[in-house]
C-alpha cells in the first residue's frame, strides 16, 4: 500500500510549485503580494495534511467537483500519487470488475513512481474501473442458436436463455451455493426442474429473474455427489470429468473438454464459474487449472459467439474474522484479461446470495436479454 505520507509529500510539491508560480507571475506583472498563500476562511488555506485527509473522505464524483473550483484544487486532484492511492486503497474492496473496467496497469506499493507512471492518468483509470463510477454498458442482443442438440432440448426449454455453471467454488465451500438458490425463492423463483440428467454429474434448473425473465442453468459438478463430498471433507483433489487429462500422469492441469460435453456447450449462450474466494485456500496451482478449465469451456464456441462468462468469486458466509480474495485478484489470477469474451467477477456469499443478482443482471443483459 502506497504510504499516506508519500502521498502528503507529492501534494506539498504541487503546493508549492503552484504558489511559486504564482508568485513569479505576480512579480513580472509589478503585482504587491504580502504572502504566497490564500488568505481567508477557506479550504485552501488548510495544511495540506488537512487537506489530504478531507480528500479521502471524498467520493470520487466530490474530488471532479473539487478540482473544477479552481486552478490550484484541479493542480491538486490531477495529482497521479494521489489517484494511485485511491486504486491501491479501494481495488481490494470492490464487488465487481469486468472486462471493461479490470486495471490496465500492474498496480505496487512503490514509494516512488517512475516517468512511465507518471505519465499514466491515475485518476482516468480509477473513474473508468471504480463500480459507482462506470457506465451501464447495453449490448445489442444476440441471435439464438438456430440448432440445439436433441440432448439439451431435453434438459431445458430451448427459448430461454441457457448457462452452464461450473467451478470448484461449487464443491469446495462449506455452504452449497447451488443449495442456497434452490431454497431462496424470494431472490430467485424456480420456475422447473427438468428430470434429466447428465452422468450424474449435472442437471438443468430453470429460474425467474424479476419475476418475468425466464432463463436455465446446467449445473455441471467435477463428478457425483458421493466423490464430491468425499474430497470436501478430505480435502482432495479430483480430476472433474468435464475435462480431458493426460493418461498415467498424476497432474489435474486438463487438455482438453470432454467431448461428450461439446455440443451441450454449443447449446449455451453463457457461462458461470463459481471461484473458491476464501483466504484459506491460499496461493496455489489451483488458479492455473480453473484458468484451464475456463478457455477448454469457451473452446467450443470460439469463432460463433463470443459468448459472456460470469465469475461468481464466493465465500461461504460472511463474518468479521473471515475475509475474501479480492475480486480484481481473482480476475489476475484467472488470467481474464486474455479472454476474447465478456467477463465480469462478481463478490458472492453463498449462505446470503448477496451479490448474485448483480451478476444475473449482467450476465442476461450481455446474452441479448433485455431488462
Amino acid at each position: 500500500m502506497l504510504s499516506r505520507s508519500i502521498v502528503v509529500q507529492s501534494l506539498r510539491s504541487i503546493r508549492d510549485r503552484f504558489f511559486d508560480t504564482r508568485r513569479q507571475r505576480n512579480e513580472q506583472n509589478d503585482v504587491q503580494e504580502t504572502r504566497d498563500d490564500v488568505t481567508g476562511p477557506s479550504l485552501d488555506n488548510l495544511s495540506v495534511d488537512m487537506q489530504f485527509l478531507i480528500m479521502t473522505f471524498l467520493s470520487p464524483q466530490d474530488l471532479c467537483r473539487l478540482g473544477g473550483t479552481s486552478t490550484y484544487w484541479r493542480s491538486m486532484v490531477r495529482d497521479p500519487v494521489l489517484w494511485k492511492y485511491f486504486l491501491l486503497r479501494d481495488m481490494p474492496l470492490w464487488q465487481s470488475v469486468d472486462h471493461l473496467s479490470v486495471p490496465d496497469v500492474k498496480l505496487t506499493g512503490s514509494a516512488v513512481l517512475d516517468d512511465s507512471q507518471m505519465q499514466f492518468d491515475y485518476m482516468a483509470e480509477y473513474l473508468r474501473i471504480c463500480p459507482a463510477c462506470r457506465n451501464q454498458w447495453r449490448h445489442q442482443p444476440r441471435a439464438t442458436f438456430e440448432s440445439v442438440t436433441s440432448f439439451f432440448q431435453s434438459l431445458v426449454p430451448v427459448a430461454d436463455p441457457q448457462f452452464a455453471m461450473f467451478g470448484p467454488g461449487l464443491e469446495q465451500l462449506e455452504i452449497s451455493l447451488m443449495t442456497t438458490i434452490m431454497n431462496s425463492p424470494h431472490i430467485l423463483p424456480i420456475a422447473g426442474i427438468p428430470q434429466r440428467q447428465i452422468d450424474g454429474i449435472g442437471s438443468g434448473i430453470s429460474f425467474k429473474y424479476k419475476d418475468q425473465h425466464r432463463f436455465n442453468i446446467a449445473t455441471l459438478y467435477s463428478t457425483n455427489r458421493t466423490e464430491r463430498e468425499r474430497a470436501r471433507l478430505e480435502h482432495l483433489s479430483l480430476r472433474s470429468k468435464l475435462f480431458v487429462y493426460q493418461e498415467d500422469s498424476e497432474s489435474n492441469m486438463p487438455l482438453s473438454l470432454n467431448p461428450m460435453f461439446n455440443q451441450v456447450c454449443q447449446a449455451m449462450n453463457g457461462f458461470i464459474f463459481v471461484a473458491n474466494a476464501e483466504t484459506e485456500r491460499g496461493v496455489d496451482r489451483g488458479w492455473e487449472e480453473e484458468s484451464a478449465q475456463i478457455r477448454f469451456m469457451l473452446d467450443p464456441v470460439v469463432g460463433i459467439v463470443s459468448h459472456p462468462i460470469l465469475v461468481l468469486s464466493c465465500v461461504s458466509r460472511e463474518t468479521a474474522d473471515r475475509h475474501r480474495i479480492p475480486c480484481v485478484t481473482i480476475a489476475h489470477q484467472l488470467q481474464l484479461s486474455s479472454l476474447p469474451n465478456p467477463w465480469m467477477v462478481q463478490d458472492t456469499t453463498a449462505e446470503t446470495l448477496t451479490g448474485l443478482l448483480d451478476g444475473i443482471d449482467w450476465l442476461l443483459r450481455h446474452s441479448g436479454v433485455k431488462l
